[in-house]
């Protein structure tokens, strides 16, 4: 696996932990369909929650939340769909929400993170 491969994943490991630390429930990890991918799909208190989570080692090219634009906000609820198709009694009753996670600095583990609630 690529450097850059292993640093997402691990961005990815620790945003599980902050959520799991604020009382969501993992449902999914990395789940994959033909339309693409889903980094996280937890919930929380009634709501079903859908993570992206970007990992950069600085704000060099800009900060981490500006690499979800428009076009893959509306990937993203597309694949949430696609993940409730899948998955219906997971979602059953479930309120549908697009979360982000960004991480900036050098290593993972100790890196900044923000989570935007309902950001999508």
């Amino acid at each position: 696996m690529a450097a850059k491969d292993d640093f997402g994943r691990a961005g990815e490991e620790r945003a599980a932990r902050h959520l799991t630390a604020n009382g969501f429930r993992i449902l999914d990890r990395n789940w994959r369909c033909a339309q693409g991918e889903l980094d996280i799909v937890a919930e929380t208190a009634g709501m079903l929650v859908v993570v992206e989570v970007k990992t950069r080692a600085s704000e060099a090219f800009g900060h981490p939340f500006e690499a979800i634009d428009r076009r893959k906000a509306q990937r993203l609820w597309r694949l949430a769909l696609a993940w409730i198709a899948v998955h219906p009694d997971e979602a059953k009753g479930r309120h549908l929400r697009l979360d982000a996670i960004a991480l900036t600095g050098p290593d993972p583990r100790t890196a900044r993170l923000e989570h935007l609630e309902d950001a999508l």
